[in-house]
């Protein structure tokens, strides 16, 4: 039962998670999937590219100058090299964290995040041993809540 001198506060918990098969291939899968869909991205971006500046050069031949044809192609492809190398960057980094992913060793203890939650704090707590807990989870279930060293 709580005390008028009793209060109940918000913080930021650590969250941890062990390395497992599971996990890795998990994370693996997850990655592995994120590059194909940016691979298919880019493939479309490149369809699409040719399909916009045909349809310029056939509607524009006889209505604009070759000119104005030709700048309205050449923005537009600034336009898709500006989106292809955000992709190429989007892939790139995906790449990187499916290397690291496979040099992590099994049971290696790896940082997920932070977790907000409420802490109930009376007269008298360590305040230090109440705000610095951690969560330990091992394929998704909680393995142990400790405080951190």
């Amino acid at each position: 039962m709580m005390k008028k001198s009793d209060i109940i506060i918000k913080h930021s918990i650590s969250l941890y998670t062990v390395a497992t098969e599971k996990w890795k291939n998990g994370a693996e899968r997850e990655l592995s999937d994120a590059i194909t869909m940016i691979t298919e991205q880019l493939a479309n971006l490149e369809y699409e590219a040719y399909d916009i500046i045909n349809e310029i050069r056939s509607q524009s031949a006889t209505v604009i100058s070759p000119l104005l044809m030709q700048n309205q192609i050449e923005m537009i492809q600034q336009q898709i090299n500006v989106r292809k190398a955000e992709l190429e960057d989007q892939q790139y980094g995906l790449l990187e964290q499916q290397s690291l992913i496979q040099e992590i060793e099994l049971e290696d203890i790896l940082e997920q995040g932070q977790l907000e939650g409420f802490c109930y704090l009376e007269v008298g707590d360590n305040l230090v041993e109440k705000l610095e807990r951690s969560i330990v989870v091992r394929d998704g279930r909680i393995e142990s809540i400790k405080n951190l060293e």
